[in-house]
């Protein structure tokens, strides 16, 4: 195991800032959030895929540990440029793409064919999908999660246990997908709060890397912390650096 920090850490930082400023707080790999939403725009990458492998190489100080992903597109499009999106990952020898999870209430078989086309591009290019566990989504429930990973064969999990801390699924087991996690989010947390001070929540790291090393886990733990008022987003970086670092 090793660690990592996202991008989405300093949303209103460009990719160069972002790496100097996660260099500065020694980290060695990075996780690149590629969201229509953020700094580094899916449609823009794919409009010339070469160029865009030269814009995420800029990062080579840094390991990259995986995307996460998020398109705009819809239909038959949108496999189109998750297509393209996986050929830059190869190109840029990245294996591992989180992408989100459906709403509450999309039907779930809509979902696992929607998951199993996306496996079936990702794997032509031998690129791993994780969806991403996700308040407000299919993915906030383990057992469900669980059962989407056993219908859609190759689907991993990007495991954010915030989301297990803060949501409706508090008191379940996440035992049953550990199995399946190849990436992993973490901040520290409380029920009444998805983010607070690290040191001031109930994440239990100590368990959870046991946890993951008796599933011979052997990737990113990605710090994905966003700023918060009142408190230096610099030292909270470190500090989760460095406690996770202890444990690995």
């Amino acid at each position: 195991m090793f660690v990592a920090a996202s991008t989405e850490c300093c949303p209103e930082m460009d990719l160069a800032e972002v790496v100097d400023l996660l260099q500065d707080l020694e980290f060695t790999a990075i996780e690149i959030a590629l969201h229509e939403s953020g700094k580094i725009k899916p449609s823009e990458l794919v409009s010339d895929l070469d160029r865009a492998a030269q814009i995420l190489r800029s990062s080579h100080r840094m390991d990259i540990s995986g995307y996460s992903v998020e398109l705009a597109s819809k239909g038959e499009q949108h496999y189109a440029d998750f297509k393209d999106i996986c050929r830059l990952a190869k190109a840029t020898k990245v294996v591992n793409l989180t992408i989100p999870s459906a709403e509450l209430g999309t039907p779930f078989n809509e979902e696992v064919e929607h998951l199993n086309q996306l496996v079936k591009v990702a794997e032509t290019e031998g690129v791993r999908v994780a969806v991403r566990c996700q308040l407000g989504c299919l993915s906030e429930d383990p057992d469900t999660l669980m059962v989407l990973c056993n219908n859609v064969d190759g689907l991993g999990v990007t495991l954010d246990p915030s989301v297990y801390i803060a949501g409706k699924a508090n008191a379940k087991n996440l035992d049953k997908i550990l199995k399946f996690v190849v990436n992993i989010h973490l901040r520290d947390t409380r029920p009444d709060a998805f983010q607070v001070s690290v040191g001031q929540g109930e994440v239990d790291y100590g368990k959870l890397v046991s946890q993951l090393l008796r599933e011979k886990y052997d990737r990113a733990l990605t710090v994905h912390m966003a700023p918060m008022e009142g408190l230096d987003h610099r030292v909270e970086l470190r500090k989760l650096r460095r406690l996770l670092e202890t444990l690995v």
